[in-house]
Parts: C-alpha cells; structure tokens; sequence
C-alpha cells in the first residue's frame, strides 16, 4: 500500500488538520506495517495557483513550451504522479472562512487535468483516478457538520468523485475553537473515527 498524505494548511508546524492526518496515517501504517508513506506540506512547499501564466503553458502544446512553460507544467505533473502512484489519499483539510485553504484549493486545480484525471465522454465527465480510498480529515473552530454552512464536505465530494475519488471518508473534529473542554471532545470524536479504521 502507497499512502499520500497532504497537508493543506497554512501552517507549517501546530496546524490541528496535520495532527489529524498524522493520526489517521499512523492508524493506517499500523493496519498496513508494509505500507508506504509520502507526504506533501503546502505549506512549506507551496503549489503556485492556477493563473494565467499557468493557463497558458498547460494550452500550449508540449513541444511548443517555452522553457518557462515546461518548468509550469512539470509542477503539476509531479503532483499529479504522486496521486497516480497511491493506493490511499489522506488529506489535512483545516476550515478557513467556511471553505477550503487556497493551499488545498491549489493542489486540486493542479490535479484536474482534462485527459489525465479526467475526460470528457458522450456520456459526461469520467474520472480517471478510480480504486483509491480517500480519508479527510477536517479540523474547524465551530461545528458545521451537516449543516448548511458547511461548504467543505459538498465541494470535495464534488471535485474528488470528478476525478474518480469517489470513496471519501471524511473524519471530522469540530468546535475546536468553542474552549478547551469543546475541544477536547473534538478531538476525542476524530480519534475515535480514526481508531475504526478496519
């Protein structure tokens, strides 16, 4: 087993989103003692946005890149060989202001590439990165889940499954913000979610 893991936050080191994906892939390699692990910190190693530079290159054909544009591309298709190459996804998915980070919402842009992650049928979209098992670990100050305000979970349920993601568990520790009593049973139920993975 490959396990990815990313870690969306701005943060480099204390952010509550790592401590739960370093649970969850701990909780995997323990399961899965021959597993492998990569992980990825957007936060120390930043994805440049998707802008139009980035927009440029990825429309212009390979052999026609510049060398700057070729160096563009080359970002992405490093991340995208990382997702190809793993059996399991892990992703630190902190809240910031009801949505994802610009460091996560980066990371997918790069991903989604049309013919590579995804393709256009005559029956619709068809993601191309199917049979790999997703885990979210979402880490948020209030507690929004299943609620209106939560845009996190409707979004990466949708960008995932386009590119075929579509086995999503999404673990959650909420009310993070709420005192310290509040967040101890936070992260008492993100645990628990995590010691149940069989």
């Amino acid at each position: 087993m490959k396990i990815l893991q990313i870690n969306a936050s701005a943060r480099p080191s204390g952010a509550n989103s790592t401590r739960l994906a370093d649970a969850v892939s701990a909780r995997l390699l323990a399961l899965h003692p021959g597993a492998s692990i990569a992980r990825r910190d957007l936060a120390s190693d930043p994805h440049p946005p998707l802008d139009a530079a980035a927009l440029g290159a990825l429309f212009t054909p390979a052999e026609q890149r510049s060398a700057e544009q070729a160096r563009r591309v080359a970002l992405d298709d490093a991340l995208i060989a990382e997702v190809q190459g793993a059996d399991v996804i892990v992703l630190g998915v902190p809240m910031y202001n009801f949505g994802v980070s610009v460091q996560l919402k980066a990371w997918l842009d790069a991903i989604a590439r049309a013919g590579v992650t995804f393709r256009y049928t005559e029956n619709g979209p068809e993601g191309l990165l199917g049979g790999k098992k997703v885990y979210a670990a979402l880490a948020r100050g209030g507690i929004y889940r299943d609620t209106p305000a939560d845009s996190q979970v409707p979004y990466l349920k949708t960008i995932l499954g386009f590119l075929g993601l579509s086995d999503i568990d999404f673990i959650y520790a909420e009310g993070l913000n709420m005192g310290e009593a509040r967040a101890a049973q936070g992260f008492a139920e993100a645990e628990a979610q995590i010691a149940a993975i069989a």
